[in-house]
């Protein structure tokens, strides 16, 4: 069916096309056009149902009042609950969220920022893929307004808001040892990204700072492309190949669900066999029997500093780089216990 269009307002209205134009626009007062006139306007569009075409309007006003969003996984937990917010956040200054997942493949995210650019959105919020420095500097040189989430790219000054991965992992792990665990192992992804070396790096930290042994068998890396058969499989061998590990911290909340479900199947106890500590929060191990032990990111936090970073570009104009790093919080819970001659 044909849509309403601002020429049909118009024709009901005894009015010019033009005139309905400026009063959808919010230009009303500006253009001395009567209060009488802009809530008969108004009115009729609410009752013919009137939707703005946002790319016509676009090529009229150079804004399409949208943002693009891509993320890594939209059903990962922390990108999921971050979107939702972003979205809410979004639409209090007027603007709408188009978004979608990459799955940390570059051809999908080049794919996503075409199809952006051809929906003329007029900020972007990217989780960016391996090697996607040349498409992130184009949007750079272009001046399009932009902003990082959850990893940077070290070599181009961007805007990006992100947790402090390093110091995350470090108080993990520092909490593991003072606990008195002493064989703890570290599953991550095989992920060259900046923020998964900085957990790497911030766990590693941590225990060469209280002289705890690390040996290379105690760090499992996971294929980013592996699917979750492969990685339950592996992350199980892995336990299997090495019996007497008290703890381990997984890097991320999905590699600590599959850890989960690893432990079930060994009919190994968390919290008295051994000890869990995951990267992310998720509603699993909150609500898990014993609660699983997390480095938590403040996800409302992320998200509105996403926006206010973005929004400070798109209404201001301002080019000056925003770079906001936030702290993690570690919640305790009963995946990890004191054990006997412990420190704290």
């Amino acid at each position: 069916m044909k849509g309403i269009s601002i020429k049909d307002i118009a024709k009901q209205a005894g009015v010019s096309p033009t005139t309905v134009s400026f009063v959808l626009n919010g230009k009303a007062k500006e253009k001395r056009i009567s209060d009488q006139v802009s809530k008969k306007i108004m009115k009729l569009a609410a009752k013919l149902k009137y939707k703005p075409n946002q790319l016509a309007r676009g090529l009229r006003t150079g804004k399409t009042k949208t943002i693009g969003l891509i993320v890594e996984d939209i059903a990962n937990n922390f990108f999921a609950n971050v979107a939702k917010i972003v979205e809410e956040e979004a639409d209090k200054f007027g603007y709408k969220v188009l978004y979608g997942s990459t799955e940390d493949n570059l051809i999908k995210a080049r794919g996503l920022l075409e199809v952006l650019e051809y929906r003329q959105v007029d900020g972007y919020i990217i989780t960016p893929t391996p090697n996607l420095d040349k498409e992130i500097e184009m949007l750079k040189h272009a001046r399009k307004p932009m902003v990082l989430m959850d990893r940077y790219l070290p070599q181009i000054p961007t805007n990006y808001v992100m947790v402090n991965n390093f110091q995350g992992a470090y108080d993990a792990a520092e909490y593991l040892l003072k606990l008195g665990y002493g064989k703890i192992a570290l599953v991550t992804t095989t992920s060259e990204q900046i923020q998964m070396k900085e957990r790497l790096n911030g766990f590693t930290a941590a225990m060469k700072a209280h002289r705890a042994t690390f040996p290379r068998k105690f760090l499992k890396k996971i294929p980013f492309a592996a699917t979750k058969d492969e990685a339950v499989s592996q992350i199980k061998t892995f336990i299997e190949t090495n019996p007497d590990l008290d703890a381990i911290f997984f890097s991320t909340n999905y590699l600590g669900v599959y850890g989960i479900e690893c432990f079930k199947d060994l009919g190994i106890k968390i919290g008295d066999d051994i000890a869990m500590v995951s990267f992310d929060d998720h509603d699993l191990f909150r609500l898990h029997t014993p609660g699983i032990t997390c480095v938590a990111q403040p996800i409302h936090d992320i998200a509105r500093n996403l926006i206010q970073v973005l929004m400070a570009e798109l209404n201001q104009n301002s080019h000056q780089i925003n770079q906001v790093v936030l702290p993690a919080t570690l919640i305790k819970r009963e995946s990890c216990k004191k054990r006997k001659n412990a420190a704290v």
